[in-house]
C-alpha cells in the first residue's frame, strides 16, 4: 500500500501570529525522537509504557470496546507515537502533522511497517476534520497547547463524529495543577491547568471515561495526564 501524503491548503487560520510562530518554531527542529520530545529522547520508553498500560483495558481484548483496526495519530510529528504505540495494535494508522519535513521523514523512521500508514495530513490540527465514522482510536499528545481554546473544543468535537463504534479519543498532555494557563512564546504554545484542559473536554460535550497522570517521569518537568474521552 502505497502512503498517501495529503497537503494542506490556504485558510483562514494559516495567517494567525499563534500559529504561524507555531509552525516557524517546529519548522527548525531536527526530525528525530530527541527533536520531538524537546531533548528528553530518554523519556520515550517511559511514555510509550505508560500509554501502552492507559489504553490496553479499553481493547476489545481486554474486554473494552476499542476494535484494533484503525488509529489517528493527531501531532504525529515523524511517527514516534505511530510507530511505538498504535502499529504495534491496530491494522492501520493516519498521521496528521502540519511540518512538512516531519511529514516527509515519517515514512524511514517507521520503517517497514509504514505501509501500514495509509495517510499523513499535512496540516494544523486546527484546520483538521477526521473522515467521520472511520477511527477506532483518535491518539493526541503533546500538540493541544497548540490550539486555541476555541479551536481546541472545535477540534474535539470534529473528532467526535471521526469515531467509529464503540471508539474512543485519548489525550496526553502537559499541565499544571493550579493558577491558570502559561503562554510559551518560544514555541506558541499554551499549557493548561488540568481544570482548563477537562472544561475544554466538556465544553466540547464529550465524557472523560478515565484520567491517569504519567508515571516516572523526571520531577523537572510539567506533570503530564492522560484523557479517555468518548
Amino acid at each position: 500500500m502505497e502512503l498517501d501524503l495529503v497537503n494542506s491548503t490556504e485558510d483562514s487560520n494559516s495567517k494567525d501570529p499563534f500559529y504561524a510562530d507555531a509552525k516557524d518554531y517546529w519548522a527548525k527542529i531536527d526530525p528525530t525522537v530527541d527533536g520531538m520530545l524537546g531533548g528528553f529522547a530518554k523519556i520515550s520508553p517511559t511514555d510509550i509504557n505508560g500509554s501502552k498500560a492507559f489504553l490496553r483495558p479499553f481493547l476489545k481484548i481486554a474486554g473494552g470496546s476499542v476494535t484494533p483496526k484503525f488509529a489517528l495519530d493527531c501531532g504525529a510529528g515523524i511517527g514516534r507515537v505511530t510507530k511505538r504505540l498504535l502499529l504495534p495494535i491496530f491494522e492501520n494508522v493516519d498521521m496528521v502533522e502540519q511540518d512538512r519535513h516531519f511529514c516527509d521523514n515519517a515514512k524511514e523512521f517507521i520503517g517497514p511497517e509504514a505501509s501500514r500508514v495509509e495517510n499523513i495530513f499535512c496540516m494544523g490540527l486546527q484546520d483538521f476534520t477526521p473522515t467521520e465514522n472511520k477511527y477506532n482510536l483518535i491518539w493526541s499528545q503533546w500538540v493541544l497547547g497548540h490550539l486555541e481554546d476555541n479551536h481546541l473544543i472545535h477540534f474535539f468535537q470534529r473528532c467526535q463524529k471521526g469515531l467509529a463504534d464503540g471508539g474512543i479519543i485519548i489525550a496526553k498532555e502537559n499541565v499544571l495543577e493550579e493558577g491558570q494557563k502559561t503562554f510559551d512564546d518560544n514555541d506558541s504554545s499554551y499549557t493548561r491547568t488540568r481544570k482548563e484542559l477537562k472544561d475544554c473536554i466538556k465544553k466540547a460535550g464529550l465524557t472523560i471515561i478515565a484520567e491517569e497522570k504519567q508515571r516516572d517521569f523526571p520531577k523537572d518537568l510539567y506533570p503530564v495526564y492522560m484523557f479517555a474521552l468518548k
